[in-house]
């Protein structure tokens, strides 16, 4: 065949590509989906990742790549090329893959069970516009403390994973109370429990001070003490009323953190103490899930609730209610209020002129 052909072929090819990538990029600003290629860097930072262990040629699967070093904004995640980079480089290499001349292997970096682009992003965004499967690729694998698999970068999973090993080694959780399952589907939110764990610490040790005792806790103490009397006793009281039903793909530990921000938010609004496991797992079921049908009963209970002017939340009893503000008025603080007196307690003093004329919000630590 003609090179004008191979041209005119590659010409239609970038264009279709072209298209398919900003109806993704469009998608992606309606859902909040990141359409970006994985950035080597990102992973490879966070999971100290720096020691070559083999140098070797290969034939790569195409859908095992799934970032770049350098060029991953320049590309969706299915390597669609975006209007940023070079049409006619990008066609001029589709027009050399569909003819006798061919081209180089490509350079990849490997962490795990994945694969980034050193050097190669436009022979991969071609090779898969054409739907081939496999592409030449010298390769360089680096050593990783965590198994990374192809599975692992969907939905971001991969962040999930490194933040998970990172708490566990942070707070030897799994050590300390083996079989603790604390997985999650969200990033971002080992952060909060490692959060709660020094608010928990804070109160404790404050209660040891008030009874008179020399004795505080421990790091490892807090964590035990946190997970004992803490988290397992919400997430015994979600079992009891097999909650996690009611929230298909979500974990314990996420229900966890929403109980908690539940919690948090009742006890400003009508004045209470935290609630105990049982009656902040109630109140939770009784205003969300995640099924449709569900979750549209519970907003007109909710509207009901709000017309009627209950006094109390939904699913509480009068007498859980009355002893809840009971506890509040005797002076037992929820985790916002001890967060508050933590900050304020290693806060340093400042001269009066320096001070604002209105302390800023203290930040919530809760998910939305």
């Amino acid at each position: 065949m003609s090179t004008e052909y191979h041209d005119a072929v590659a010409r239609q090819h970038y264009t279709s590509s072209l298209r398919k990538a900003q109806l993704i990029d469009l998608m992606g600003l309606i859902t909040g989906e990141d359409t970006n290629l994985v950035s080597f860097n990102d992973v490879a930072d966070r999971l100290r990742a720096r020691q070559e262990i083999s140098h070797r040629t290969e034939y790569v699967p195409l859908d095992k790549i799934v970032g770049s070093v350098g060029r991953y904004r320049d590309f969706t995640r299915e390597f669609l090329p975006r209007s940023n980079i070079s049409g006619t480089r990008w066609a001029k290499i589709d027009a050399a893959l569909n003819s006798m001349e061919g081209v180089p292997p490509i350079e990849l970096y490997k962490l795990g069970d994945v694969y980034f682009v050193r050097d190669g992003n436009h022979r991969v965004s071609v090779a898969r516009a054409n739907q081939i499967d496999r592409i030449e690729a010298y390769v360089t694998e680096l050593k990783t403390p965590i198994p990374l698999t192809l599975s692992d970068f969907e939905r971001d999973l991969w962040i999930i994973k490194i933040e998970y090993a990172e708490f566990m080694a942070e707070t030897h959780l799994d050590l300390l109370r083996p079989g603790a399952d604390i997985s999650m589907t969200v990033p971002g939110r080992y952060e909060i429990l490692r959060h709660h764990i020094e608010v928990h610490r804070y109160l404790r040790n404050l209660d040891l001070e008030n009874e008179g005792r020399a004795e505080r806790l421990s790091r490892a103490e807090a964590v035990v003490s946190w997970y004992d009397t803490v988290y397992l006793p919400v997430v015994e009281a979600m079992r009891k009323l097999r909650l996690l039903e009611h929230f298909p793909g979500r974990t314990e530990a996420d229900l966890y953190l929403w109980i908690v921000k539940h919690r948090e938010r009742l006890a400003a609004r009508y004045g209470l103490a935290p609630l105990d496991p049982e009656t902040a797992v109630t109140t939770f079921a009784e205003t969300h899930s995640d099924r449709p049908l569900e979750r549209t009963l519970q907003g007109l209970r909710r509207g009901l609730h709000k017309t009627l002017g209950e006094e109390r939340p939904l699913g509480m009893s009068e007498e859980a209610f009355e002893e809840a503000r009971s506890r509040h008025d005797a002076g037992e603080r929820t985790l916002h209020e001890a967060e508050e007196a933590s900050a304020q307690q290693s806060a340093p003093e400042k001269p009066d002129s320096e001070k604002p004329d209105s302390e800023p919000d203290v930040p919530h630590d809760f998910i939305d």
